[in-house]
């Protein structure tokens, strides 16, 4: 009889996952770091009228907004306080909307998804409406038909 025995081959040791929640935390708080929350920076003054019949747009990601109101203070000393037509990050003239709404469908490869697209107007409700018959006017010349107005609740007001 021998003293020691010789025992056969014994497999790796298990990962060990205590670790993984810290892991896990820091990218977590990483994306929140680093994440864009709005799409683009608002660069004029926009209190939208109150509305009683609203509807939700259903698919967001089909959706181009243009912003209509006064330049913000930071941009009214160079745009004076005039109404203007902010297309995502910059300022606009109406004639510059068909190739804003053309980039915007064209990053759309789905002839579907592109029928389905929407122009969102969030409009200053102290705005008058000549500038936004000019955007209409626009938006009827390449043909866009989808318009919608953004408005906030009339309940949430009171």
């Amino acid at each position: 009889m021998s003293k020691f025995k010789k025992k056969g081959k014994k497999g790796a040791p298990g990962i060990t996952t205590a670790s993984l929640p810290d892991i896990v935390f820091m990218l977590l708080f990483f994306f929140m770091v680093v994440t864009k929350m709005r799409d683009s920076e608002m660069k004029v003054k926009i209190q939208v009228p109150a509305a009683t019949e609203l509807q939700k747009l259903e698919k967001k990601s089909l959706v181009s907004h243009v912003y209509i109101g006064s330049p913000i203070p930071k941009y009214a000393a160079v745009m004076g306080s005039a109404p203007r037509i902010q297309l995502n990050d910059q300022f606009a003239d109406p004639s510059q909307i068909p190739f804003f709404i053309a980039n915007e469908i064209e990053k759309l490869s789905n002839p579907k998804l592109r029928r389905a697209m929407t122009c969102a107007m969030r409009v200053d409700k102290e705005v008058k409406m000549g500038i936004v018959t000019e955007v209409k006017t626009e938006l009827r010349k390449v043909n866009f038909r989808k318009v919608s107005y953004l408005a906030s609740d009339a309940g949430e007001l009171e």
